[in-house]
């Protein structure tokens, strides 16, 4: 396990993640279009708060996005990691974990007790690293997407925070 500084994004960093973003995508990962390599990261509904970034050099090597998903008091409980990215130069050296153990932690500080995500099928590596961490599956939406003309399922997932 890897001892790596996260924190917040901030607005500065909007460039290295839009460098990240577009370097990550994968059909295998995404279900949008593949980013434009110059659009800017941050936008409307995107802002750098929604963001933990992993820092070990002092520059972002990955992020998480990490929101309540329905912005209604019945489900002020409830955030939802909603992209995770790690530099393909640190993958495999716990970096995804210790950003999923500190959006346990921010989630908790938020008010939170329940974290939840969804993952494509196609995407074992992130399934297996979600499982160890205590996420398990609570639904699957067979054929959800249809992803270079092959159905995809969207696997719902969740743990206690």
């Amino acid at each position: 396990m890897v001892d790596v500084a996260i924190r917040k994004a901030s607005a500065e960093d909007d460039r290295a993640l839009a460098g990240l973003n577009y370097r990550a995508w994968s059909p295998l990962t995404e279900i949008t279009p593949r980013p434009v390599e110059s659009a800017p990261f941050f936008g409307d509904g995107n802002q750098p708060e929604h963001y933990l970034v992993p820092v070990p050099n002092g520059q972002p090597v990955g992020y998480l996005r990490l929101v309540q998903p329905i912005p209604i008091p019945s489900a002020a409980h409830v955030r939802q990691i909603q992209g995770l990215v790690v530099d393909e130069s640190v993958r495999h050296q716990g970096i995804g974990s210790a950003l999923l153990r500190a959006a346990g932690t921010e989630a908790r500080r938020q008010g939170a007790t329940r974290l939840t995500l969804r993952v494509l099928s196609t995407n074992t590596d992130a399934r297996r690293l979600y499982e160890s961490l205590g996420f398990t599956v609570e639904g699957t939406l067979r054929g959800e997407f249809i992803i270079e003309g092959r159905a995809v399922d969207d696997i719902l997932m969740a743990r206690t925070v």
